[in-house]
């Protein structure tokens, strides 16, 4: 039986795609993933067909910090973990999806001789894919304009299966709703976002007045709020529920959700994650897609309520063409292309 790594985590933007592409392997794969003890140690518990390997994680701080000066220290330690978990399993190929956990285990692999497959989510390359870049063999991509590097194929973004086989009236049946009024989504991230949790809260009474509203708050999630036409979730597992619920929705724009957003042809405000506390990914993801005429942008320097309600009303106004720009934009779910490209690089592998 052929044997595959999968690694990455943190977020879900980081393991989710990956257990895409795992869905999309033949049968006669045994499939591991090595990751931390984040969301995906949580997430990997409810995978019966994938064994966990947990690894020591190596996170850089955006800020200046003692702690950064423990980086080399703690990657090797990692790398000697993911190496003697490498080992053990002796997997034909890895694929990683980036991010910080993922480097010790794609290094470890490199010097173990395991062909590499990678995937970069965003329109800009992050410090651990700029890592690992070197260490693959291919790097795929979400962005045709992300593709123009060497190693680097344009695939598009791995989506689960769930994501497309919702069923609204799961959602519908949990709030008190108008069935009058149009549904928005407002999607948090994996870990919430604050900036997006405050806006909703403040305009609560707005928002419910235009919308039946259910907001996937994340860990910030308060209990005081009863609005009529108001539902709110910590997480929601189900995702593919919420997405059919939806004829609107209101985001971060992580390149996952961005893309699933627009798979499902759901017309989008995108409140990207401000520079202030990220490296800019999220701001250049939600400008292409905005220029794409695929979604609405609205930056967090930029906020305020009168703009904040127009660009929702806005988005009413333009449903129809919104959604026709989607239709023109290619995109596609890149998981069997993905397995063909881990298919070929794995021939590589003189254990395969």
């Amino acid at each position: 039986m052929k044997k595959i790594v999968l690694t990455g985590g943190g977020t879900a933007g980081h393991i989710y795609p990956a257990l895409a592409v795992s869905e999309n392997l033949d049968k006669d794969y045994q499939v591991h993933f090595i990751g931390g003890s984040g969301m995906e140690k949580e997430i990997l518990a409810n995978e019966k067909t994938i064994t966990f390997h947990e690894i020591s994680a190596v996170k850089l701080e955006r800020k200046l910090t003692p702690k950064n000066l423990l980086i080399p220290f703690k990657l090797v330690k990692a790398i000697h973990d993911a190496k003697k978990v490498l080992k053990e399993i002796k997997p034909n190929v890895i694929f990683s999806k980036g991010g910080f956990v993922s480097v010790p285990t794609v290094i470890a692999g490199r010097k173990l001789g395991i062909p590499i497959v990678s995937h970069e989510s965003d329109l800009s390359f992050g410090l651990a894919n700029k890592i690992i870049l070197k260490r693959c063999d291919v790097m795929c991509t979400s962005f045709k304009q992300t593709a123009k590097r060497k190693k680097c194929v344009f695939t598009g973004q791995p989506i689960r299966a769930k994501v497309f086989k919702g069923n609204r009236s799961k959602i519908l049946e949990q709030g008190d709703f108008d069935r009058r009024l149009p549904n928005l989504l407002v999607i948090g991230g994996s870990l919430g976002a604050k900036f997006i949790n405050e806006k909703v809260w403040e305009n609560l009474e707005e928002l419910t007045k235009k919308f039946n509203v259910v907001h996937i708050a994340g860990k910030q999630a308060k209990e005081t709020h009863t609005n009529k036409n108001y539902l709110q979730v910590r997480y929601a597992e189900n995702i593919g529920d919420y997405y059919a619920f939806a004829d609107y929705a209101i985001s971060r724009a992580g390149s996952g959700v961005i893309n699933e957003l627009l798979a499902l042809r759901i017309p989008a405000l995108l409140i990207p994650l401000s520079k202030s506390c990220s490296r800019g990914d999220q701001i250049e993801n939600a400008k292409l897609f905005a220029n794409m005429g695929n979604a609405d942008i609205l930056q967090e320097e930029e906020y305020n309520i009168e703009k904040f309600l127009m660009k929702l009303d806005n988005l009413i106004k333009n449903n129809e063409k919104i959604k026709k720009n989607m239709n023109l934009t290619q995109n596609f779910n890149s998981c069997e292309k993905i397995v063909e490209i881990i298919k070929t690089v794995e021939k590589k592998n003189p254990l395969g």
